[in-house]
């Protein structure tokens, strides 16, 4: 298993619209695996596979408080089955450290594949169906600051570039401490 770089905002490749997985063979399900992988190490509960530049309908999630239930939606459909939206504080992982209310349906429906291929149909409510809305948004293009104020959005735009290069920053140090390290 891998981590794999997740995309940040306004990186433009998260706008791609995904496509359906023709076949759940080895390499989507290795795809899988590093996803899972990687949101765990992001301390994420969801990732679509478009975050990590993979454009396909292909979702992983764990809203477990051990981390220990992954759940894997392929090619999935979401289907709301209220008409009234409730506020939910959302974050996301190419978004990092902003948060903000979306209003979306409390109850949905999901048809999906899972990672055997097996067919998913249940309906769901809660955080499960706001999660799953959200990660659905990245499958269209979609990214949960378009639901924002177009102040919200460029203070989010910022706030990722910022926190980008702080990390870049780090990194390099830390890359530079190890070579210095190595060199003696």
């Amino acid at each position: 298993m891998a981590l794999l770089p997740i995309l940040n905002y306004p990186d433009p490749r998260l706008r791609t619209i995904a496509t359906p997985v023709k076949e759940v063979n080895n390499t989507i399900k290795t795809l899988i695996a590093d996803m899972i992988e990687t949101m765990y190490a992001a301390e994420g509960i969801g990732l679509a596979a478009s975050q990590v530049d993979h454009h396909i309908q292909l979702i992983v999630m764990d809203l477990s408080e051990n981390k220990d239930t992954p759940m894997v939606y392929i090619n999935p459909k979401v289907t709301p089955l209220v008409d009234e939206r409730q506020p939910y504080e959302e974050g996301c992982l190419s978004v990092p450290d902003v948060y903000n209310t979306v209003n979306r349906p409390n109850k949905v429906r999901i048809e999906a594949l899972d990672e055997q291929g097996q067919a998913i149909d249940k309906e769901v409510e809660g955080l499960l169906a706001v999660c799953i809305q959200h990660e659905m948004d990245h499958l269209n293009g979609v990214i949960f600051v378009d639901y924002l104020s177009k102040l919200k959005q460029t203070r989010a735009r910022d706030k990722v570039r910022k926190l980008v290069k702080m990390r870049e920053k780090l990194a390099e140090k830390q890359a530079n401490a190890e070579q210095q390290a190595t060199s003696v």
